[in-house]
């Protein structure tokens, strides 16, 4: 990694930021997305249903995991709910929302914690956060409170990567990525990463958005014992030609050097944001588990559909 902080009040260095500029050809690419992904997508019924969420407490010993869609998951531990990254969203400007919420907003029921891993819009959706109710209030990285210090949390709680923040018992790290956390293009002060969260006896990763980097080997030698991990595999075709998210391949290297015991994807089927199809991410994903023969780690729920392990 590199040793010069790329922005020094984050402290963030050249291999954990992708810059915001974008690469040769992204003309010809936009062109691409505007025609094959995005105009589509705007007359396309959404597929899915919501289903109500399972409310009882999980097994002993074991963690509820239940994707909402894109990046947003309901985690039930014994005694804890978290949500991370809520996003209920039917489009994002001119990007329409591709398959339902797997759980309907108004039936979420009060949190111990609300966790957004940067400032996207399509990770810190507004409109849903201030609908969701929060005990000990949300976790936003570094530079990103004054968002959301007016949607009626109790608390907002800034972390710096490598942070832990303790609740009883319930433990909080930040993790780093590489992606960047801009959610204009002024704001480049404002930080982004993952969460470690750890409850009840297990731990669960949230990558939040990030392209392969070498750091992933560095969080599993800091928490050897990952139980799941919520790894993004969409959008790796970005029009703009930059190096922001994960490709299924490297998603699956990124969750054998976390050595976690097995792997959730997220991050793709829900708003086209690449240039690859929207079923692509999932075959390949598959294929290259079997490669590797680790199918069996990889579990691949549908929206709403609660998962315990």
């Amino acid at each position: 990694m590199g040793k010069e902080p790329l922005y020094p009040k984050s402290g963030r260095t050249v291999a954990q930021y992708s810059g915001l500029l974008p690469q040769k050809g992204w003309p010809g690419r936009n062109f691409k997305f505007f025609r094959h992904r995005i105009v589509p997508g705007m007359f396309r019924r959404p597929g899915g249903q919501a289903s109500e969420p399972v409310l009882t407490t999980p097994a002993t010993g074991c963690v509820r995991v239940t994707w909402i869609g894109h990046a947003a998951f309901f985690l039930q531990f014994e005694g804890h709910s978290v949500m991370i990254d809520p996003n209920w969203a039917r489009w994002h400007g001119f990007v329409k929302r591709q398959r339902e919420p797997g759980l309907p907003l108004a039936a979420i029921p009060e949190l111990d914690l609300v966790l957004v891993t940067h400032a996207h819009f399509d990770h810190l959706h507004k409109p849903s956060l201030r609908v969701l109710q929060s005990r000990q209030g949300i976790v936003v990285p570094r530079g990103s409170a004054s968002l959301v210090k007016r949607l009626g949390f109790p608390a907002v709680h800034e972390m710096k990567v490598w942070d832990v923040l303790e609740f009883p018992d319930m433990k909080v790290i930040h993790t780093p990525s590489h992606h960047w956390g801009a959610r204009y293009l002024h704001d480049t002060h404002r930080d982004y990463g993952g969460y470690l969260i750890e409850a009840g006896g297990k731990s669960v990763f949230h990558c939040g958005d990030s392209a392969w980097f070498e750091g992933f080997a560095e969080i599993g030698k800091r928490y050897p014992d990952i139980d799941v991990a919520l790894m993004p595999i969409g959008a790796y075709e970005a029009p703009s030609g930059r190096d922001v998210h994960l490709n299924p391949e490297e998603a699956v290297r990124a969750f054998a050097e976390l050595g976690a015991k097995v792997m959730i994807p997220m991050h793709y089927g829900t708003f086209p944001l690449g240039n690859e199809p929207m079923e692509e991410p999932v075959e390949r994903l598959l294929q290259e588990a079997d490669r590797l023969g680790i199918s069996e780690r990889i579990l691949i729920p549908e929206e709403g559909v609660g998962v315990e392990w």
